[in-house]
């Protein structure tokens, strides 16, 4: 199952992975292929983005208004 929810980037790591912080206030890894599936060049922290799962696994970082 395929579900989105929002979120902050809270740091970019040096392989382009990120970790963000969602809005229940937990924080969480997104993989640099995930980065890549939406579309990022250069995440920073502190933008919103909303993130695309399947089951547990953040498939894509995604601008907010393509979730």
């Amino acid at each position: 199952m395929s579900t989105s929810d929002q979120a902050t980037v809270h740091s970019v790591l040096p392989d382009g992975a990120v970790t963000v912080l969602d809005d229940d206030g937990l924080l969480h890894t997104a993989d640099a292929e995930a980065v890549r599936a939406g579309g990022w060049r250069a995440p920073r922290a502190g933008q919103r983005v909303a993130l695309r799962r399947q089951d547990a696994r953040i498939t894509a970082v995604l601008p907010p208004t393509l979730a």
